[in-house]
């Protein structure tokens, strides 16, 4: 394996999550068919699926829970965290400096999904090849 294909998040309510990344972070939203919905991403793919159909899919009890991090990459993350303030998105961290080489904000999505945005900045800490 060398790459990832697709990044897909099982959640609760297919429309408030899609309107969520299409609306709120502005992902460009592809189609929805069946319970999927598809986003405009650059690379790896970005979808959501309805939990409630999930384990039809994997054969597997699928339970709810924000086990997961997306990192979406923006241009500027203050310009951002003032605008997803101005819309009302509660915002979980501030902007803040991280020593790895990136300024994050973190949000939540509609199913507790943590989605941090950030851009890079210099590096503070470097690291070791061991």
């Amino acid at each position: 394996m060398d790459h990832i294909g697709y990044i897909i998040l099982y959640v609760t309510n297919l429309d408030a999550s899609v309107a969520f990344y299409r609306d709120v972070l502005g992902l460009t939203h592809r189609f929805t068919d069946a319970g999927y919905a598809e986003f405009d991403t650059q690379g790896t793919r970005f979808a959501l699926y309805e939990r409630r159909r999930a384990e039809w899919l994997t054969n597997y009890p699928v339970t709810p829970g924000p086990a997961a991090e997306i990192v979406l990459l923006v241009p500027d993350v203050d310009t951002e965290a003032i605008r997803l303030t101005s819309i009302g998105v509660p915002i979980l961290s501030p902007p803040a400096d991280r020593p790895w080489g990136h300024r994050t904000v973190h949000i939540a999505d509609p199913d507790g999904f943590i989605i941090e945005l950030a851009h890079e900045i210099p590096r503070r800490r470097t690291r070791s090849a061991t």
